[in-house]
């Protein structure tokens, strides 16, 4: 209990403190942004700092910060230190940047960006690498609400029943402007989801000695051995750090009104996130009480674990609160999903938005493909896992291009040069991450465990030396020293 409680005050130091550190590097100032200077009537559009929040917050979470951290609590309390840490020092940090910057270029997509600061090949791989995240990413969030629907309906309402039914709203989601649908509903959802989170941490909490909560330990407790380097650091994405957020946050670039907003929308948010993550992994190894048994009920589904925990704990209003969160959470990532696969699509195309048959004419083919995966999901019994491992990885090897971008942003164009280590740092982490997955993961290169440390760390080190080069050769042309 006390490490939860050390946890929640450490990430709202973080916010007061290193938020303020991140945008002082940044340096934002009076410049336009895409939704005053560009305001299209679609995807430009001024909105309220508050409800560009909720949006923001829906988009990077969704069910992404519970299922997530329950996954990752099947490695026990260590989980804690990942969430904490890695969203102060590294997902809000790359939410920021990844806002910040986009809004700097007219709303431009991470795609965009990369070749910008990386050069065009990285910019044509990233519009690839980007499309096909977003799309699995969409069809993640189809599936499953589309199963929870299925076992709560009549039998005639299937599963492709409502997988239908989602495509088809999200076809709407990702046509009409966005201050017409999402900015109207997002909102509201958004209050949802941290509604769920402050009544179940509430109720395990007030239960009475019912529900202990571990305190933080570095012992690895999966059940099965996995080692939590770099599984644990995969599987936590969108409690800790996500690539997927670098698709997202150019989206609520184009609709903060000043540049000194994004410290609150895109910083804050995932600082709000963060707190919904440490909520549910504590809430799974409190309820279940041993890794075990935690591990035994995800194999039925994250879905029915959160509400096995919400009725348990909150008895019929969990019930009520997990059916509609479960469903409608991540619908509202899925939607901005496309949206996002979309507008990158446009950006390659050069295709005007404001015209609807443009938008008709990206938005159906992403969805048709996203229709043939959650099919294929639906009819192989390992299909939404298999869906699943290759979202997990592709995002989190988004998120260290995205923090290689911001890197290069700083360094080309930053008032602190030294201050680019802030993305630095945090980019060479998840290179290591997310080479060591690859080579050594069931759907990588299956190698060695000593193998892939070893070849993950090498390749890490190799970029942070050159970076450091080129921080030296930039701060001798200013400085003729370094």
């Amino acid at each position: 209990m006390i490490s939860l409680l050390i946890s929640f005050g450490v990430l709202i130091v973080g916010y007061l403190i290193y938020s303020k550190v991140t945008e002082k590097i940044f340096a934002p100032d009076d410049r336009q942004t895409p939704a005053v200077a560009i305001n299209d009537g679609v995807d430009c559009v001024p909105m309220k700092t508050w409800k560009a929040f909720l949006i923001q917050l829906l988009n990077i979470a969704g069910t992404g910060p519970i299922f997530g951290a329950l996954m990752g609590a099947v490695f026990g309390p260590v989980v804690f230190l990942w969430i904490v840490f890695g969203s102060i020092l590294g997902g809000a940090v790359h939410d920021y940047m990844s806002g910040m910057i986009s809004s700097r270029h007219g709303g431009a997509s991470i795609a965009e960006l990369s070749g910008t600061y990386l050069g065009k090949v990285t910019k044509w791989i990233m519009r690839v690498f980007s499309v096909v995240l977003l799309v699995l990413c969409g069809t993640v969030f189809v599936t499953s609400p589309a199963g929870l629907l299925d076992a709560l309906t009549p039998e005639w309402m299937n599963g492709t029943f409502w997988a239908i039914v989602i495509l088809v709203y999200y076809l709407l989601a990702t046509l009409l402007p966005i201050d017409k649908l999402i900015g109207k509903l997002y909102p509201a959802f958004g209050i949802l989801l941290i509604v769920m989170a402050v009544t179940v941490i509430g109720g395990i909490i007030f239960s009475g000695g019912k529900y202990t909560i571990p305190e933080i330990s570095l012992e690895n407790l999966h059940p099965e051995g996995t080692p939590v380097w770099p599984y644990m650091f995969i599987t936590v994405a969108c409690g800790a750090v996500s690539g997927f957020h670098a698709t997202q946050s150019p989206m609520i670039a184009k609709c903060i009104k000043t540049e000194k907003e994004g410290r609150g929308v895109f910083y804050g948010a995932m600082i709000s996130e963060a707190v919904i993550a440490l909520v549910w992994a504590a809430a799974g190894v409190s309820f279940y009480g041993t890794t075990q048994l935690l591990n035994e009920a995800l194999k039925n589904g994250a879905s029915s674990v959160v509400y096995e925990i919400s009725t348990g704990v909150l008895g019929v209003f969990g019930g009520i609160l997990a059916v509609a969160g479960v469903i409608i959470c991540p619908i509202t990532s899925g939607d901005t999903a496309f949206r996002s696969a979309r507008l990158i699509l446009a950006e390659t195309f050069r295709l005007d938005q404001k015209k609807i048959k443009n938008r008709l004419l990206l938005t159906i083919p992403l969805l048709v493909v996203g229709g043939l995966l959650t099919w294929y999901a639906f009819v192989d019994d390992n299909g939404f896992q298999t869906i699943w491992r290759y979202f997990s990885w592709s995002n989190q090897t988004l998120a260290m291009i995205a923090l290689w971008v911001s890197t290069a942003y700083l360094l080309k164009k930053g008032k602190y040069r030294f201050g680019s280590l802030i993305t630095a740092f945090p980019a060479t982490f998840m290179t290591a991450v997310s080479i060591t997955y690859l080579l050594m993961a069931h759907e990588g290169f299956r190698l060695n465990q000593t193998v892939s440390y070893i070849a993950g760390s090498a390749v890490a080190l190799i970029l942070f030396i050159i970076y450091i080069v080129m921080l030296c050769r930039r701060v001798t042309v200013k400085n003729r020293t370094c």
